[in-house]
């Protein structure tokens, strides 16, 4: 699908690091190495990342789901780094 206008440059980084963030994350509560609460703190980069693209594109479901992930992974941070 082509966009009319192109993308800014900001968004394209934003999604890029949002996913690395998001995948790096996963990697790291799966493996299970103890370093859950980083996995975390990487999982709430992404959403934020995330939040911020859905905002730009006017994509109220994504910032919604990125919300609630946002408040999951507080809850990750506050449950496994600071408890």
């Amino acid at each position: 699908m082509r966009r009319l206008r192109p993308e800014p440059g900001f968004l394209k980084l934003a999604k890029w690091v949002g996913t690395a963030a998001g995948v790096a994350g996963a990697v790291l509560i799966a493996a299970n190495i103890g370093a859950v609460g980083f996995g975390f703190v990487l999982f709430l980069i992404s959403s934020l990342l995330w939040i911020l693209v859905g905002w730009m594109h006017r994509e109220p479901s994504l910032v919604v789901l990125q919300g609630a992930f946002t408040a999951i992974n507080v809850l990750g941070i506050y449950r496994w780094m600071l408890a």
